[in-house]
């Protein structure tokens, strides 16, 4: 299963949607959202986006409560069981135990993709290219034996995005 994960997207509408779109051509089959969300826009491109999905509250998020019925929206840490896989979704990094398969997270505005131990800690990076002037997003393909990432960036100057791969050996249960 693929799924697509961006993160930090604040109110950057159209750099959200431009992750978004990379990550279904790509074959995402889900969509993750690793907080500060910021405009409701965002949630709706995601309510809208013809995938599944889920989304995290982040630290500049709180106005959005008024939305939470209406769409995906948990609070953090969030469990959830994904093709087989047990994930832990967060914005904030402050629960980084390895207690999930899959830990993604956000907040930082920095891609990180490690394997340590049996779990991988995953943040998509900025969306939003407000850290710097890159706005960032990753796939997960998640098969029965290996983690594969694939991380996107597109500088603004640039018409595309470019890729780079990561691949991880799960360990078996």
């Amino acid at each position: 299963m693929k799924i697509g994960i961006l993160s930090d997207t604040h109110t950057k509408v159209k750099k959200a949607k431009a992750t978004l779109d990379i990550l279904i051509e790509n074959g995402a089959e889900f969509i993750i959202h690793a907080g500060d969300i910021v405009e409701p826009e965002v949630l709706e491109l995601l309510k809208n986006c013809g995938k599944k999905y889920v989304a995290v509250y982040g630290n500049n998020d709180a106005h959005l409560v008024s939305f939470h019925n209406k769409y995906n929206l948990v609070q953090e840490p969030n469990y959830f069981k994904l093709a087989n896989t047990k994930f832990k979704l967060m914005h904030l990094p402050y629960y980084m135990s390895p207690d999930a398969e899959v830990v993604v997270f956000g907040h930082t505005h920095k891609f990180h993709s490690e394997f340590n131990n049996g779990t991988l800690f995953l943040n998509p990076g900025e969306s939003c290219a407000r850290n710097k002037p890159v706005s960032e997003c990753a796939l997960l393909e998640v098969t029965a034996d290996k983690f594969f990432v694939t991380y996107y960036s597109k500088k603004k100057k640039d018409d595309f995005f470019k890729a780079k791969e990561f691949s991880y050996k799960r360990k078996k249960k």
